[in-house]
Formats: structure tokens, C-alpha cells, sequence
């Protein structure tokens, strides 16, 4: 597995074992399968696991993986992971937060992932109205400067917003951002202003919940109710894109190209993303390893010319999606943002 050194002594896998799938709300989770199962993805080389304290559960059950993972394999195999984890205060407590309120959520993250420093922060802010992301980042650098956190991220923040938490002195070392072949928001500002200080982008959504599949190819659209939230989200994403139609067509050329390589959809889907500008790793949202050999596949696939535009050739037909990262979703009384939920630690994380 091709590794990226996202700062000093934080070295990360290129493919990231997401956590969100563990949450509750995703169905029951058998939870000595699921350490078994993270054990196969550390042993395979996918050293790196992503989570929040929004994720009901899954810091505790990555904590447990941790624990496991040195009894069996010993302190220097469990030195290898990495957890990137989240501070997402509630929306609805984002003008009364304090930094004590902050100090709190980090050292709860602590405990639950039984470690002494957190290897990655990202955070995350959802309103920018109420203006405090930058104060609030503040304390977590504070925070890091007492020792309890490694590196600070950010997670979904448009570029104007970034920028003024680096200016304010806060040292990012990378933002998770939502990009796909469908959704190229963060090649607009986000890369450059990035590359320019030093931010590497983690990315989610390569696979669009699924919607990068074989499955998918050649079906009639979908229509509510749909399966989950995930795919909400995303289709309305593809709507955005150009609808279901130019969809199939891109599903289409990534076959055509999986084939060549004897791949798979979602891993060429994937494996484009990684090839992009400012890109360090991809986020594959694993429920379990049965696609764990796919995933490890997807750095070395080799993308030819004739790939990428055959690829492009679709992509040239496509609505860019509106905005900045994140704008569309930020919108509470739109459709996107109509599908997130803003107080997740309140509802019992």
C-alpha cells in the first residue's frame, strides 16, 4: 500500500478505512467482526482509520481495535495506526461553546480511543454565521500545544474559511473535502490555496455511496424512497451533475476502463480522485473486508491517457457543481442541506 507522509511522524496509508458506516443508524454492528475486520485492513496495509465523535460508537469500537491490535501484534505494529478522528460541536451549541467545552469533547475522544495524543483533529464548523471557527480553532491549537493533540485538520470548510484559520495561526495540515468524479468543487479555489500552505486533501465520497458500482450501471433512475441518507446526498449530487442519463454514460466509460484493468468501477472511480492535484488519500467507506482486495488495489492502478479521456469526455459534458466545498450543504433550508443532521453529540454521542 503507497503510504503519504501528511506531517512529521504522521505517515498515512492512501487508502483510509472510513468509519461512518460503523455509526449507529447503519444496522445492528457485530463488534468483535468489526475489530476482526480492522485487523485484516492494518494487516493488509490500510493503516489508517478515519472516525468522529459524531460516529456514535465508532471511537470506542476503534479504541477496542487498538487495544486488540498491540495485544496480537505487538506496540511497534500498533505505532503503524493512525486514527484520524472529529470535533463537530453541535450547531445548536456553536454560540455558547467554551474552551472548556472544547478541552472536554478532546479528552472524551482520548478516552474512548485509549490514547495520550490524538493523531488527527479535523474540524468541523456549521455555520459560519455565528462567527467563532476561528477562535474555537484556536483552542484546539491550544490544545495541541499542551500535547493532547498531534496534528489539526479541517473537515468540509470552504476556502475563504481555511484560509482564515491558517492566517490566524492554526496549522492545518489537511482538509477532508467531499470529491468525486461527480462533484470537482474543490478543484475550483480549495487546491491551490491548499498546496499553497501546506494542506493536503482527504477525500470522502469518490464512490458516492455506492452510486460508482456495477449495480448501478444500466438501471433505471432511482427514485424515493431511497435506501438511506447516503444516497439522497449523492443523488442529488448526480442531479446536480447532469442527471441520471450523463451518470449512466460515466458509469459507462469507468467499465469500459475497469475492464482494461480488470477492476471495478468504484476503484477506478477512487483511484481518479487519488490522481488529483493536492490529493492525499481517499476515504473508502468499508462496512467490512469484502472488498478489502479492492481497496488495496486501488493506488496501483496505472490510469492510461486513453483512460482519462474517455473519462474527460464525459466530464465535458457536466454542470459543475455550484459553489465552494461544502456551500450547497451549508444551506439548511435547501435540499442538500435539508438531509444533514446539525446536533449529533446532543442526540447522544
Amino acid at each position: 500500500m503507497q503510504t503519504f507522509d501528511l506531517a512529521p511522524g504522521h505517515r498515512i496509508s492512501r487508502v483510509i478505512k472510513g468509519g461512518w458506516q460503523l455509526a449507529g443508524g447503519h444496522g445492528e454492528i457485530d463488534r468483535q467482526a468489526g475489530i476482526e475486520d480492522m485487523i485484516a485492513f492494518a494487516d493488509a496495509g490500510i493503516t489508517t482509520f478515519d472516525c468522529a465523535d459524531i460516529y456514535t460508537g465508532v471511537e470506542a469500537l476503534i479504541g477496542e481495535f487498538r487495544k486488540e491490535y498491540e495485544r496480537v501484534r505487538g506496540a511497534e505494529a500498533l505505532s503503524r495506526i493512525k486514527v484520524h478522528t472529529k470535533f463537530v460541536p453541535d450547531l445548536g451549541k456553536l454560540g455558547t461553546l467554551t474552551r472548556a467545552d472544547v478541552a472536554e469533547g478532546i479528552e472524551t475522544s482520548l478516552a474512548r480511543l485509549g490514547l495520550e495524543q490524538l493523531n488527527l483533529v479535523q474540524f468541523h464548523w456549521w455555520n459560519y454565521e455565528i462567527d467563532r471557527q476561528v477562535e474555537v480553532a484556536a483552542w484546539l491549537a491550544e490544545l495541541r500545544q499542551e500535547g493532547k493533540i498531534a496534528n489539526i485538520g479541517g473537515t468540509n470548510f470552504d476556502t475563504e474559511q481555511m484560509l482564515r484559520i491558517i492566517n490566524a495561526g492554526v496549522p492545518l495540515v489537511s482538509m477532508q473535502v467531499q470529491y468525486s468524479l461527480i462533484d470537482d468543487r474543490p478543484s475550483r479555489s480549495m487546491v491551490t490555496a491548499a498546496q499553497a500552505h501546506g494542506v493536503n486533501l482527504l477525500c470522502y465520497g469518490s464512490v458516492a455511496g455506492g452510486l460508482f458500482s456495477e449495480r448501478m450501471l444500466g438501471v433505471p433512475e432511482l427514485q424515493p424512497p431511497f435506501e438511506n441518507r447516503s444516497l439522497i446526498k449523492y443523488k442529488l449530487i448526480v442531479d446536480e451533475f447532469g442527471g441520471w442519463a450523463l451518470f449512466q454514460d460515466l458509469l459507462k466509460a469507468l467499465a469500459t476502463v475497469a475492464a482494461r484493468h480488470g477492476s471495478d468501477i468504484a476503484s477506478i472511480a477512487s483511484r481518479a480522485v487519488l490522481e488529483r492535484p493536492g490529493v492525499a488519500a481517499v476515504i473508502v467507506g468499508a462496512r467490512n473486508r469484502n472488498h478489502l482486495d479492492r481497496n488495496l488495489a486501488i493506488p496501483g492502478i496505472e490510469l492510461s491517457e486513453q483512460d482519462f479521456a474517455e473519462i474527460n469526455a464525459v466530464l465535458a459534458r457536466a454542470n459543475p457543481v455550484p459553489g465552494d466545498v461544502y456551500t450547497l450543504e451549508r444551506d439548511r433550508s435547501g435540499k442538500h442541506g435539508s438531509v444533514m443532521k446539525y446536533n449529533l453529540n446532543k442526540e447522544g454521542h
